[in-house]
């Protein structure tokens, strides 16, 4: 039995019967692994990674595909049974270079292991019948929105929310973009380095990169366990998307000035607003829980900045001594999070349609109370790395309309790359896309009251 699949499994079981997140599953089998002497190299750990994420990114479509075949109904199928199923199809109908053969003999031989006698009868005779056109069958369904869940792996609530602002094109765009690849971003900690020695450590450490959209970031290609390394170590990098980059730019704080992010952990818009101020200022740092704040402490200490102070504190809640008091203001607030679906795919799988509301209260209260801590003529920046009018351009407006001393603030002075994605002039809305993950950013102005 091939051991590497049965890790696989073992992550997807995890997920599946535990609820974990595949992130974390993933990383805590590895590592038990490792201690059990299991021997596994960087091409092993790339193809668990492979199963893992790809079941998960494409669990939708795949149980379709069970469907079809299975005289069983999914709910009935024993949790082991059903994800060396999954597993089995990931590879024969998404994965080139694995042979059928291999994905077919290796599911049975875990369904043996996992299963009984009729248990791998079942796998073998579901799989014998699988191949790349069970998924090429679902680009021919006459239903738009049928078509594109099927084929993209979308639950259909998710579209029929994107549905509200973009036209089926459009939203079938969004839903394909969703499953490509994240790319890996490094951000330059220039309180420590500069581009050009970082490159050059990198390279001696045979870690490929080229330059992002940000000036600040750089593009890894292939390289894993970047925290292993020296450099890192030393505080002369972090690794943080771009997009997250971008909303710390676009607040813009100065040397010297009064900052508050409210919602901080794990501390990358943080640490990088730090960098931005020269390490020159004061930033406060919410977080609700104490765990999440030392994650925020613990990146500041790593990269060296010492303008950065830390509290555990409720954002929804009124903190009066700090009414009229900071400069600038960053609420990068919870959200469903659908526009980072590339990187989190357990997502569309733990989120409901109900969530929606839930999670626009807590926003709008978070935004309501934060704003009172504004000074005249301060700055606020309102960010999601959602992509549902909901949590961005409805919920800033009727902000608006409720509070008639702040205004919407055009944004300017951004990366060409990010300009054709500013709506109506005033709100940035990226969609998922080849390069970035999608997110919503508005900035806020708080008006001068009249003498």
């Amino acid at each position: 039995m091939d051991k590497v699949r049965e890790l696989a499994l073992k992550v997807l079981y995890d997920i599946d019967k535990n609820e974990a997140y595949s992130n974390i599953a993933l990383d805590e089998t590895l590592k038990q692994a490792r201690k059990s002497s299991k021997n596994l190299d960087a091409r092993d750990i790339g193809f668990i990674s492979e199963i893992v994420y790809g079941c998960v990114t494409w669990k939708l479509t795949i149980d379709e595909i069970i469907k079809k075949y299975s005289t069983i109904k999914i709910k009935k199928i024993s949790p082991w049974i059903l994800n060396i199923l999954r597993m089995s199809i990931y590879q024969i109908v998404f994965l080139d270079k694995v042979p059928k053969s291999a994905a077919v003999n290796e599911g049975v031989n875990l369904a043996k292991h996992y299963g009984h006698k009729a248990s791998s009868n079942f796998v073998n005779a579901i799989l014998r019948k699988i191949d790349k056109n069970d998924y090429d069958e679902f680009f021919e369904i006459e239903d738009d929105k049928e078509r594109i869940s099927k084929t993209t792996s979308m639950p259909l609530w998710i579209i029929d929310e994107l549905l509200k602002d973009n036209s089926i094109e459009e939203v079938e765009k969004i839903c394909k973009n969703s499953n490509l690849r994240p790319k890996l971003n490094l951000r330059i900690n220039t309180l420590k380095t500069n581009k050009q020695t970082l490159i050059k450590e990198l390279q001696e450490e045979n870690i490929v990169v080229t330059q992002g959209i940000l000036n600040d970031f750089l593009v890894v290609e292939g390289a894993k366990n970047l925290e292993n390394l020296k450099s890192f170590q030393e505080g002369k990098f972090t690794i943080q998307d771009e997009t997250a980059g971008l909303i710390p730019l676009i607040l813009n704080p100065k040397k010297g000035e009064k900052v508050l992010d409210a919602c901080s952990s794990p501390g990358g818009k943080t640490t990088y607003m730090a960098q931005i101020m020269n390490n020159d200022g004061e930033i406060i740092a919410w977080d609700i829980h104490q765990h999440r704040v030392k994650l925020v402490e613990d990146t500041a200490k790593r990269l060296g900045t010492s303008i950065i102070k830390t509290e555990v504190k409720d954002a929804t809640l009124l903190e009066e001594k700090y009414l009229g008091y900071f400069d600038k203001i960053l609420l990068d607030v919870p959200c469903l999070g659908i526009g980072v679906l590339k990187r989190k795919p357990d997502i569309k799988w733990k989120k409901e349609k109900e969530d929606l509301e839930e999670i626009t209260k807590l926003q709008e209260k978070i935004l309501n109370q934060c704003s009172k801590y504004l000074k005249e003529g301060g700055e606020l920046v309102y960010s999601t790395c959602s992509i549902l009018p909901e949590e961005n351009e409805i919920l800033i407006e009727k902000f608006i309309e409720s509070n008639s001393n702040f205004e919407i603030e055009e944004i300017k002075n951004i990366n060409k790359f990010f300009q054709k994605f500013i709506k109506k002039g005033q709100f940035l809305q990226v969609y998922p896309n080849e390069e970035t993950d999608g997110f919503f950013i508005c900035k806020v102005h708080k008006k001068q009251e009249k003498a």
